[in-house]
């Protein structure tokens, strides 16, 4: 059962295992770009709590039921960091992070700061920042590229063109249309940080416990970056076949969800 909590300003969605694990850090899922703690709460968070894990997911400033919707365009990736460690710290300071696309991004500026009991990096915006990935889309696909930039300004795209965005096979109708009713603007503050103005110190950075996952057919975070990503810090990445960026909702998900799982069973915390 999914529970929602407000803290310093933040939705917290909440989903609690039956049977919890013992000595296992709660789980604090973080989102991507356009999107919000939502994209959980359907299908990692219920998988990971009947595994026996404490789930939690939040909605950043600006994003879902959480404040600072007027300011959005004036978010910076160090706010965001900030929303992560208020909900960390009402979690008891220790978490483990996974962080989706743009949420894997929050979660290696997060681990400048501080540490965190481990770091799964999920379609994750590489360290090196979001330029290649954009030259990719443009080049491969300008069309997309442009209406991703109109989603920036506020303006909704159709379910075909979000579907060729964020997934790769066949999906549900009814789910394509409540994705693209939740979708919203981004803040272009941190859409720019993450392109070249606020890059990961790899030399300040915590090394806690992480894992590096992708998807085959991922358009916005190419497979060939999730394995830059996992090359830079020195770790085995994991691409699953058949799959799209939104690998929560794709129709193979609970793979990527029990390689998550198997992971976490196996970290000694």
């Amino acid at each position: 059962m999914i529970k929602t909590h407000h803290v310093a300003g933040l939705e917290v969605f909440a989903c609690q295992p039956a049977r919890p694990k013992a000595r296992r850090p709660p789980l604090l899922f973080i989102h991507g770009a356009f999107a919000g703690g939502w994209m959980w709460i359907d299908t990692f968070m219920p998988y990971l709590a009947e595994a026996g894990y404490a789930c939690y997911a939040l909605s950043l400033r600006g994003h879902g039921g959480s404040a600072g919707h007027d300011g959005i365009d004036w978010h910076s990736i160090a706010d965001y960091v900030d929303d992560v460690a208020a909900v960390v710290d009402w979690l008891g300071g220790d978490a483990a992070l996974i962080g989706h696309s743009m949420g894997g991004f929050i979660a290696q500026k997060y681990l400048e700061r501080r540490d965190a009991a481990a770091v799964a990096l999920v379609c994750s915006v590489p360290p090196q920042g979001l330029i290649a990935a954009q030259f990719h889309l443009l080049l491969q696909k300008p069309g997309l590229f442009l209406e991703i930039n109109r989603i920036m300004g506020g303006n909704h795209t159709d379910s075909r063109t979000l579907q060729e965005a964020l997934f790769a096979g066949e999906v549900p109708k009814a789910m394509l249309a409540a994705w693209l009713n939740r979708m919203q603007r981004e803040s272009h503050r941190a859409i720019w940080d993450m392109s070249m103005f606020n890059l990961p110190n790899l030399a300040a950075m915590h090394r806690p416990p992480m894992l590096v996952l992708g998807a085959e057919h991922d358009v916005l975070v190419p497979a060939f970056l999730v394995q830059t990503t996992a090359q830079t810090y020195g770790l085995p990445h994991h691409i699953f076949r058949a799959m799209g960026h939104a690998l929560t909702h794709e129709k193979e998900w609970p793979h990527a969800a029990a390689t998550l799982q198997c992971w976490l069973d196996g970290l000694r915390l």
